[in-house]
């Protein structure tokens, strides 16, 4: 992750499409309506600006690459936490337009990728059109010729992560809910067991790659630095172990996190059961015995702020 990315000279653009939930738990409408008013104040070039609120779970994708697909310079801002950027992410890659830029402004509840990649206010970045170009991970889960693939902009867990991040999902928001589900749920998690490519089976508590150092607000996951443009991401491991070192372990990430951690442009290995797993705070699954490969789209996503 200490690659400069790559700069293109100011852009300006023709459309900008501001996707946002109605009914997020945060201040998403709110924030949205603001952006709008502060762009049509800040750009001088008048571009089309329209607010589309999503109708339900998976819409940011459709609109997203709708918006996209229209071709010609357009900016997808998505204000929501990292799910929701996830979605736009993935409509956008799924139109297929080189000139599509995406940029995030922090609504919900985690927002691990604006918190590390955002330098500046995003009405400021869009009106200096400094657009770079960031890595993705790309996730192959056995899908069809004709189905899209999926990436994620921060990171994707296997294990421990998606577990946690279901059963939230389940409970209501708030810190003390939150604590209370997430000790309930590690007391109660099993390890997973997949095959690697050296043929052989292994269990693990946690398996999380990751194109960012940090997420889950607090959890320091490497020691790479700068912005996710190298080409490679970070694979932190945790082989399964009792669970008091699992909880030492992650207590170290909070504190003075894991420290050095292998990079790597693709992994590999296979399904034994069925899998859930965690990109970007949306979780999914995978069926039992399908190979999966993890990979670097290098420099796939133009995007600023």
């Amino acid at each position: 992750m200490n690659q400069e990315h790559i700069v293109d000279s100011a852009r300006t653009f023709e459309s900008i499409v501001i996707i946002f939930n109605p009914n997020s738990t945060g201040n998403a409408p709110e924030l949205a309506q603001q952006l709008h008013g502060k762009l049509k104040e800040l750009l001088t070039n008048q571009p089309e600006i329209t607010l589309r609120p999503t109708e339900h779970a998976g819409h940011a994708v459709d609109l997203a690459r709708e918006a996209a697909s229209k071709g010609g310079d357009v900016l997808v801002v998505s204000v929501s936490g990292d799910g929701g950027y996830n979605e736009v992410v993935n409509g956008v890659m799924q139109a297929g337009n080189p000139q599509a830029v995406c940029a995030v402004m922090a609504a919900g509840n985690a927002n691990d990728h604006s918190r590390i990649i955002g330098t500046k206010p995003l009405e400021e970045a869009i009106a200096e059109g400094r657009v770079h170009n960031i890595d993705l991970l790309r996730i192959h889960t056995g899908q069809k010729e004709n189905e899209p693939l999926e990436y994620a902009h921060s990171y994707i867990g296997f294990g421990l992560t998606p577990v946690v991040a279901t059963e939230l999902e389940k409970g209501s928001k708030g810190a003390l809910k939150e604590m209370v589900t997430v000790i309930k749920t590690f007391s109660e998690f099993q390890p997973f067991a997949i095959r690697q490519t050296d043929g052989k089976r292994r269990k693990f508590d946690s398996l999380v790659f990751a194109n960012i150092n940090e997420m889950a607000k607090y959890a320091t996951l490497s020691e790479a630095e700068d912005h996710p443009s190298d080409g490679k991401f970070e694979v932190i491991v945790f082989p399964h172990m009792p669970k008091w070192r699992v909880l030492l372990t992650a207590l170290k990430a909070t504190t003075q996190g894991l420290g050095d951690q292998p990079s790597v442009s693709s992994y590999e290995f296979t399904t034994l059961k069925p899998l859930p797993y965690q990109m970007d705070g949306e979780v999914k699954t995978v069926e039992a015995n399908v190979k999966v490969t993890v990979e670097c789209a290098p420099q796939a996503l133009a995007t600023l702020g």
